[in-house]
């Protein structure tokens, strides 16, 4: 029985071979790896990543596709883990994780944020986004894609952008490109904010008003003695900062105790 995409789940389904031999060949699965699958649809990436491994974790929210996957391949080699990624526990999984996946365009950013949070016990991720959201994530400072999120993601993982899928490799069509991107988290040490929360609510004002130089984005942790301590100019753009300009204003409000 044909099963209908559900827009109510941003289901489109990968169905170019060629698409999915050069997806799992970039992914290049090791036999012993620990790994789940982020919405496997219609299983186009899981059976050629079952054939490679010797078990795949997969966490799928839709009943149907789920009857489907459970019926297609047996639970010795496949664990179906029911439910929405949001909310999922990744922490749950054997350690280190590999995290792969056709991701959802709807609820891709927040995944991603969701991911972040379990990035000590990642090894690497690698996924097909909206090619929009992925020059977002790769985004270099002083360009109109760098924002809030190429900040938090490149605070805590080397990224990069592997190559383009065109509408045509999905059923249905989706209306954008997609991009293969790759995060590999960044080792603890290199992770220097005192405060990761203080340091997302700095990044999150700094672009909340893009157009706003951080002199007023950043009135409510900085005066003009702060930015000159720290040589940053207010007079930028949020933009224009570093991630690692970033960490140096959060941790300089974190040790002032002002907040």
């Amino acid at each position: 029985m044909e099963h209908r995409a559900r827009k109510r789940f941003g289901q489109n389904f990968l169905t170019d071979p060629n698409t999915v031999r050069r997806i799992v060949d970039a992914i290049r699965p090791a036999s012993d790896d620990n790994m789940v699958e982020i919405g496997p649809g219609l299983g186009a990436m899981t059976e050629p990543l079952l054939a490679r491994l010797e078990h795949l974790h997969v966490v799928e929210i839709d009943r149907d596709l789920i009857a489907r996957l459970a019926m297609r391949f047996g639970s010795e080699q496949l664990t179906i883990h029911e439910g929405d990624a949001l909310k999922f526990d990744f922490a749950t999984l054997a350690a280190p994780l590999r995290v792969v996946g056709n991701l959802p365009y709807n609820i891709s950013t927040p995944l991603l944020f969701h991911l972040a949070a379990f990035a000590d016990r990642i090894r690497d991720m690698t996924f097909m986004l909206q090619k929009e959201v992925v020059m977002r994530i790769v985004a270099e400072p002083a360009t109109a894609d760098y924002g809030r999120l190429s900040v938090m993601l490149q605070y805590r993982f080397r990224v990069g952008r592997l190559f383009d899928v065109s509408p045509g490799a999905f059923t249905p069509a989706p209306k954008v490109m997609s991009s293969i991107v790759r995060l590999v988290p960044l080792p603890p040490e290199a992770l220097n904010a005192t405060d990761e929360a203080l340091l997302e609510r700095v990044v999150a004002a700094a672009f909340g008003q893009r157009r706003k130089t951080l002199r007023n984005t950043l009135r409510e942790f900085m005066a003009e003695a702060d930015f000159l301590a720290l040589g940053i100019d207010s007079g930028l753009r949020g933009e224009r900062l570093t991630v690692g300009d970033f960490v140096r204003i959060a941790n300089h409000v974190s040790a002032r105790g002002a907040l």
